[in-house]
């Protein structure tokens, strides 16, 4: 059975195909439409699901959206009448819409399916699954467990805004549900927009931006902004935020407590933005903690599965993963809306098909494939887009790409690494990636600064070999998808002096405090990927190599993109960051490339192409 599931119209549009219950293939619109957190129907996507699994429209059984218009329409509506009239002005504004195309989506899915192809705008194939039950499903069914607590949290879905479900075989079940407007996502993203970072997109920047302050307005924020429960339940005071009734997500009330209205993107971030950035992850985590907590001791479970955009806060999961509630925890690398792509398709395969359980993977560590589940490309077809768009480069062998890759990595040069299938997800795992030498002091600034074009504050991941890992870090299980935080570890850390533990904000940056300075967070901290020799073997052997060379197994490891770009998708997309950026060295497939060889008038000015972040 082919199940082709979708997700469109909000952000982060994707396609996703199931065939049989195995992942063949999943893909966000963006990374064709170079248009970053895309919301246009996916019908690039559509198209490669299509030619990966090598089927035409025809053999497509079931086509599955992620979410159900009606029901999001009925909560916009009763969202309204509830706040009325306050709320008249963004009904005003949301009613065209949602009345000339949203309340008529079956009709314009249908529509826009049969462009794709004609078979694929079939009635009778067309279904629509709830938005937190796609989320549910994209963890639950691709982990590896027989049983599983799953845990949902993100903005709202239709009324959903945090959910649990037990799955059990096959059987996926939602227990418990919060509903909109009171929102962990919300109230996050609310603090993404206070601080001046774009809603729905900037919440990373946040979380990244938090080990710079201190939790100064923790109490403020549970004392006026949400009531939490032992168990975790929550409600929001409404009073302090406009998003049911205005244009905004905060409002006068709001900016009273904290100080001031709300920072410009053209301001410059201080001191107070960063301790409200600190206080909002704190207030993140006990939230979470507390519910993960009461939900293991009420279900007994070992095993807990994470989606939903909330999910993708690594820093409240490696809080999670260290309490020990859970014996293991499954986040769907694609935990926003693209993953609910994923969770339609699957919740649709096991709802309509008879098979009496679903296949555990004990191959691999999961049944995502690492999340290599994008485009790949071919060593003909590298070489003629290379040769079409000016590249000059030659080509090497496996091992000798290997060797002349880390060389030049443990040389210092910023290198661009596009191999195999691209990655489903926010993140770059090793196939679209920017690599560095996690021990130079000045990294992390140069890639900031100069390859990424973005805020210096930023931090960088740390690739490690999984047989490594806890050499380096206090972590000593899989996290193949960089959603778990860790400590790096004391032998490998540098005490502070008494001046550099005094500095404030964005000044403790450049105070080397381990051996691998380029990944390693104020706060000592790190956003980790395993890396897996039986899912990614390249990768694996470039780190070790590197580590063969330097004695250190991890690499930087950044998405292949400047600020405000998609990760890149196509050969051609590398060579024009490379062109454009401070990457030095350039590996696409087995082709090699080395900035000082190009023609110098292909270099262009990449930093004002795409739409800052």
């Amino acid at each position: 059975m082919l199940v082709l599931g979708l997700s469109a119209f909000y952000h982060d549009s994707a396609a996703a195909l199931i065939r049989d219950g195995e992942v063949i293939a999943a893909v966000q619109e963006e990374r064709f439409t170079r248009k970053k957190h895309d919301p246009s129907f996916p019908a690039n996507a559509i198209a490669y699901c299509l030619k990966e699994a090598k089927v035409d429209a025809h053999g497509i059984d079931r086509v599955v959206f992620y979410e159900k218009p009606f029901l999001k329409f009925e909560r916009l509506i009763e969202t309204y009448l509830a706040f009325a009239p306050r709320g008249f002005a963004s009904f005003r504004k949301a009613m065209p819409l949602w009345i000339g195309e949203k309340v008529f989506q079956r009709d314009l899915l249908l529509r826009e399916l049969a462009a794709v192809a004609p078979a694929l705008g079939d009635t009778a194939k067309l279904r629509f699954c709830e938005h937190h039950f796609s989320h549910a499903a994209s963890a639950y069914y691709p982990s590896p467990f027989e049983a599983a607590l799953v845990l949902t949290m993100d903005g709202v879905g239709e009324w959903a805004t945090t959910s649990t479900a037990v799955g059990q075989g096959k059987d996926l079940t939602i227990s418990k549900e919060i509903h909109f407007p009171h929102s962990l996502g919300l109230l996050y993203s609310a603090f993404t927009y206070y601080t001046g970072f774009k809603v729905n997109s900037g919440e990373y920047k946040v979380m990244g931006l938090a080990p710079y302050g201190e939790p100064k307005y923790k109490n403020a924020i549970l004392d006026r902004l949400i009531d939490v429960k032992a168990d975790g339940s929550f409600r929001l005071n409404l009073d302090y935020f406009s998003f049911c009734t205005g244009l905004t997500m905060t409002d006068h009330r709001f900016d009273a407590i904290f100080g001031g209205p709300a920072r410009r993107d053209d301001q410059p971030l201080d001191q107070r933005h960063m301790d409200l950035a600190a206080s909002i992850q704190a207030v993140m985590d006990e939230v979470i903690l507390r519910l993960t907590r009461s939900l293991a001791s009420q279900t007994g479970l070992q095993n807990l599965c994470l989606a939903g955009g909330v999910a993708l806060n690594c820093v409240a999961n490696g809080k999670v993963l260290r309490d020990g509630r859970f014996k293991k925890i499954f986040v769907q690398p694609a935990a926003g809306d693209a993953g609910g792509a994923l969770g339609a398709a699957f919740a649709t395969y096991y709802d309509e098909n008879q098979q009496e359980s679903r296949a555990i993977t004990t191959s691999q560590l999961d049944a995502m494939q690492g999340a290599y589940l994008g485009p790949h490309f071919e060593q003909s077809e590298i070489e003629e887009r290379l040769r079409s768009v000016g590249g000059i480069f030659c080509t090497a062998g496996d091992q000798e790409l290997i060797a002349q890759t880390a060389a030049a990595l443990a040389s210092g040069k910023a290198v661009g690494w596009h191999q195999g299938r691209m990655e489903f997800g926010p993140r770059a795992l090793g196939n679209r990636s920017i690599l560095g030498d996690p021990r130079s002091p000045t990294m992390q600034k140069v890639l900031n600064l100069k390859v990424k074009f973005r805020e210096s504050f930023r931090p960088f991941a740390p690739s490690v070999l999984r047989e490594r890992v806890a050499d380096w870090f206090e972590i000593d299980t899989d996290s193949p998808y960089m959603l778990f935080v860790a400590n790096v570890k004391p032998a490998r850390c540098r005490k502070m002096s008494a001046d550099e533990h005094a500095l404030f904000g964005i000044n403790k940056l450049n105070v080397v405090r381990s051996d691998i300075p380029a990944v390693t967070h104020v706060d000592y901290s790190a956003r980790i990927q395993t890396v897996h020799k039986e899912t990614n073997p390249r990768y694996h052997a470039l780190i070790t190599r590197f580590g063969q060379l330097t004695g250190c197994p991890v690499l930087v490891n950044t998405s292949f993109n400047v600020r405000g770009e998609p990760i890149v998708c196509t050969p051609e997309d590398a060579f024009s960051c490379f062109m454009g950026s401070g990457i030095e060295f350039l590996a696409v497939g087995n082709c090699i490339l080395r900035k000082e060889q190009q023609e110098p008038e292909l270099a262009r000015d990449y930093k004002s192409t795409f739409q800052l972040d």
